[in-house]
């Protein structure tokens, strides 16, 4: 075979591989796996590195919005947290034995329980922040800035795709029971 022909095989060779690489379908089921494995894994990873802190799991979450708000309501934060009440009241609990936050009435009104940062919590925050940016910077090694980006990018449109669903969800769970209590 002479050498153009060969180049030209080369080349179609190279295209046809390439067309591959564009042309691969993701299941939605996949996607899903993908982006649970990924959030499972930095989790784990963030975990490992909170632990010399003796911080758990989601505490992080907790010690930086209380670092960010000041104090706040069990409530406050399981709202901004996306996690339910019951889940954060225990987190709190725990935090509490441990020495990171503390418990008060809020002013004005007694019956509010305000949770803020004890000096435990507050000098936790470096270590929480560095953590992340550990956690972050092994996610994304390999990765160029473009792809970091556009990652960011995805995966925040996917988390308002299904933020927006919860919506729709909530709004059609309410509807159910309107239309149950009034036949």
């Amino acid at each position: 075979m002479s050498k153009d022909k060969a180049s030209k095989k080369d080349k179609a060779s190279k295209k046809d591989k390439s067309q591959k690489k564009k042309d691969i379908a993701f299941s939605p089921e996949e996607l899903a796996q993908s982006i649970t494995q990924a959030a499972r894994s930095m989790r784990t990873a963030l975990s490992h590195n909170l632990a010399t802190s003796g911080l758990y799991a989601g505490q992080d979450g907790v010690i930086l919005a209380l670092a960010q708000e000041g104090s706040m309501t069990p409530g406050q934060i399981a709202q901004k947290l996306g996690v339910k009440a019951p889940t954060m009241t225990r987190t709190i609990g725990r935090m509490e034995a441990q020495g990171f936050v503390e418990r008060s009435a809020g002013e004005g009104d007694g019956r509010l329980t305000m949770v803020k940062l004890t000096e435990a919590g507050q000098k936790s925050v470096d270590h929480i922040n560095t953590s992340l940016a550990a956690c972050g910077a092994r996610a994304v090694e390999g990765l160029s800035a473009k792809d970091v980006k556009n990652v960011v990018k995805l995966l925040r449109a996917i988390d308002a795709n299904l933020q927006s669903l919860d919506l729709i969800d909530q709004k059609f769970e309410a509807k159910a029971f309107n239309s149950s209590q009034n036949p």
